[in-house]
């Protein structure tokens, strides 16, 4: 059992508590507009908690971007695993879709691009973003491969393609809350089974 936080809550509840306003906020305005006053007030706790957890606004925005990734990472991970057909990418899409319903902000977490140019809080959001961009080559390459297709430049314009399908999907799910990730999922089916 975690050390107690406040009023009796456990330290890592109380945690997970303020990353959920935090990541909530970041998906809302970005690391620019992130206040820790805003997430202390929305997550019921004094700001000097906040600090007391996080340190800073960086370690706050750190602790939110690797909580993203570790959640949306594994599960792509897990998706582009088996044999690289058209199913994996349909796969990835469920994954993604599946990891971001509790917290769809995730994803603007991760993407957000308006953290400071250098320090902790870049490091963090480039290393999640260089993590899904890796998979992202790793699924596309393994996929033309297969299809005998080697070339480099192919490998390049395909992963922009997959990489922007999926951001595009993504950002439209985001304008349409009202959709489950199982209705995107069986939206992407439909468009998957178009392209075969």
């Amino acid at each position: 059992m975690g050390t107690a936080g406040t009023k009796g809550v456990p330290r890592a509840e109380r945690e997970s508590q303020i990353l959920d306003i935090a990541a909530a906020e970041i998906g809302r305005v970005g690391y620019a507009g992130l206040s820790v006053g805003v997430v202390a007030s929305g997550a019921g706790v004094s700001k000097p908690l906040v600090y007391g957890y996080f340190g800073s606004k960086d370690g706050l925005y750190v602790a939110c971007v690797r909580r993203a990734e570790a959640v949306l990472g594994d599960a792509i991970d897990v998706a582009i695993g088996g044999t690289p057909t058209l199913q994996m990418a349909q796969r990835t899409l469920e994954a993604i879709f599946a990891a971001l319903e509790p917290r769809p902000c995730d994803w603007k977490v991760i993407f957000d691009l308006s953290h400071p140019g250098e320090g902790p809080a870049a490091e963090a959001a480039r290393a999640a973003r260089g993590r899904i961009a890796a998979q992202a080559e790793r699924g596309v390459s393994a996929f033309l491969a297969d299809r005998g297709l080697t070339d480099p430049q192919d490998l390049s314009a395909m992963v922009a393609v997959w990489t922007g399908v999926v951001a595009a999907l993504v950002d439209w799910w985001l304008h349409h809350p009202d959709q489950t990730a199982a209705a995107m999922a069986a939206r992407s089916r439909r468009l998957v089974a178009t392209l075969t």
